[in-house]
């Protein structure tokens, strides 16, 4: 059985778009809770790919955020980061590109987005998958539909 506060983890399988259209909505999300967030991914070319996107993704809005090499990355609601260190403090985790988690005991939410048409991607998820369950923490399995995320598990 899990501890109270323990880390929930979230799989989201993306079928319907890429990670460049559900990735800011899954963040506007994690900011309306009043959460911060990091978004962790071992591609350092994502990094400066999703600097870029993130605040030009839609015309009336902007995603607050800097990569984790940008000064007083500390104070920044939304931290990209190939690194393992929570230096946010962020309360939700997102990793991408098969990121590994590490430690999530400060963390109140991991979410693990993967690309379902990427044969790397959904073996990398189903291994966490395991991996996760193996430790014991709250998960659920969220795909993509046409009407939205529905939760499978």
């Amino acid at each position: 059985m899990a501890e109270v506060g323990t880390c929930e983890v979230w799989f989201y399988h993306l079928e319907r778009t890429g990670l460049d259209q559900a990735l800011p909505e899954l963040l506007e999300k994690t900011l309306q809770r009043g959460w911060k967030a990091m978004v962790r991914t071992p591609a350092a070319d994502r990094i400066d790919h999703l600097d870029a996107w993130l605040w030009r993704y839609r015309d009336d809005s902007f995603l607050p955020h800097a990569p984790a090499s940008e000064p007083d990355a500390a104070r920044q609601p939304i931290l990209l980061t190939s690194d393992i260190e929570n230096l946010n403090a962020a309360d939700a985790l997102f990793l991408i590109d098969g990121a590994e988690p590490g430690d999530l005991s400060g963390y109140q939410r991991c979410i693990v987005v993967f690309d379902g048409a990427d044969e790397d991607q959904l073996r990398t998820a189903r291994a966490q998958w395991t991996a996760v369950k193996a430790r014991g923490l709250p998960m659920s399995y969220w795909k993509q539909q046409a009407r939205g995320w529905e939760k499978q598990a």
